[in-house]
Formats: C-alpha cells, sequence, structure tokens
C-alpha cells in the first residue's frame, strides 16, 4: 500500500500532506511554492510510493467552483501529465483554512505563528486529507 499525498493548492503556494503507509494518519509533510512543486514531487517520490494524489476542491456556498478552480485545473493537467500512473481525486475543501486557523488557536498557537499562511496552508491540506480518510473508511 502506497501513501496519499493531499494538496493544498494556491497560485504562490502549495500545502502538502501525506499519509502513513498504511494509510491511517494524516500528517502535514510541507509548504512548497507553486513554481517549486514538480521538482519537489520528483524527490519525493523517489524515496515514497504514492497510490493516490488527493487535490482540494475550492466551492462557493451555492456548490460552484471557485475562481481559483482554473489555475487548479493546469495544475491538474500538469499533474497528470508527469505522473500519469498515479490517479488524481478530488475533494472539497471549503472552510478548509479557516478550520486550520482554530486548530492553530486551540493548540494554543502565538498570534505570530498564526499569521504564518505556509503553515496555514499545510494545515488546510492536512484537514483535507484526514476528511478523505475519514468518508473513505465509513
Amino acid at each position: 500500500m502506497g501513501r496519499v499525498v493531499a494538496f493544498d493548492y494556491g497560485t504562490k503556494r502549495i500545502g502538502i500532506a501525506e499519509t502513513d503507509d498504511l494509510q491511517l494518519i494524516a500528517s502535514g509533510l510541507t509548504t512548497v511554492q507553486s513554481d517549486q512543486i514538480f521538482d519537489f514531487l520528483d524527490k519525493y517520490l523517489t524515496e515514497n510510493k504514492v497510490e493516490l494524489f488527493l487535490v482540494g476542491e475550492p466551492r462557493q456556498m451555492n456548490n460552484t467552483p471557485s475562481e481559483s478552480e482554473v489555475y487548479i485545473q493546469t495544475f491538474l493537467k500538469h499533474l497528470n501529465q508527469k505522473y500519469p500512473s498515479i490517479p488524481i481525486e478530488r475533494i472539497d475543501e471549503r472552510f478548509t483554512s479557516k478550520m486550520a486557523v482554530k486548530a492553530m488557536i486551540d493548540g494554543g498557537l502565538s498570534k505570530k505563528k498564526r499569521q504564518d499562511k505556509a503553515l496555514i496552508d499545510q494545515i488546510s491540506a492536512t484537514i483535507i486529507l484526514q476528511d478523505y480518510l475519514e468518508k473513505k473508511r465509513k
């Protein structure tokens, strides 16, 4: 069994989370500058077996795609072209950034750390992945 790697895509940064090899636990991995994502993945994939890429799907409250979906579609196209043997799934990511900030507050992080957008992106990717794992178990 391989890992599931989740992405919280942004035009500047991409938050990344991963599961363990048994796909039981979601953990924040890192945040990468968007223009460096494929260099990061090339290295990561030489060291880890990945079974699935999971990409957040931002939606409006009325369930229509977010404005950022056009950028995500370009990312998905490149991801699929570069790693065609790894399937890609999408999952609703509404409210993950707010949930990430709440988790930071609940975890007792300082206000300065809570303003770290890279950390918010990484935690958002972890929430996306945890949501996927919970839905998969049901």
